[in-house]
């Protein structure tokens, strides 16, 4: 007849062959550890939605982006230009804007020419004077 398995033997659980029981401190330490990763989790993913929110509210088409403010409606009546304002020679107006009593014209030069409101040549500010500011 041939032989049969034996049976094993039980093991020994004080000769380390098997697991034992964890002691009160270590079981402490376990639930210290579950706790820290516990709140560490935590912590990531309310930071990973504080970063999801604030990529949607700060990215174009989020929900804080708007068309561009409408720019001002122009008074009923615009001032009128002066007849009598005349450019230097050889000057040419880039840019006029106008303010209570005065007019003021950029030339392609660069240079700003300040008119009173009935077209007298008030100043004229150059170009170089504006660098050395």
């Amino acid at each position: 007849m041939p032989d049969l398995p034996k049976e094993p033997e039980p093991r020994d659980p004080a000769a380390g062959a098997g697991p034992r029981e964890p002691t009160a401190e270590e079981l402490r330490g376990l639930r210290l550890l579950r706790g820290l990763v516990t709140v560490l989790t935590a912590t990531m993913i309310a930071g990973i939605a504080a970063i999801v929110v604030l990529l949607y509210l700060r990215l174009p088409g989020g929900a804080t982006a708007s068309a561009p403010p409408a720019p001002a409606p122009l008074p009923a009546q615009l001032p009128a230009l002066p007849g009598s304002i005349t450019l230097p020679e050889g000057a040419r107006a880039q840019a006029v804007t106008a303010g209570p009593g005065w007019w003021a014209v950029v030339t392609r030069a660069g240079d700003i020419l300040l008119y009173d409101a009935e077209g007298t040549l008030l100043r004229r500010i150059a170009a170089e004077e504006l660098a050395a500011d």
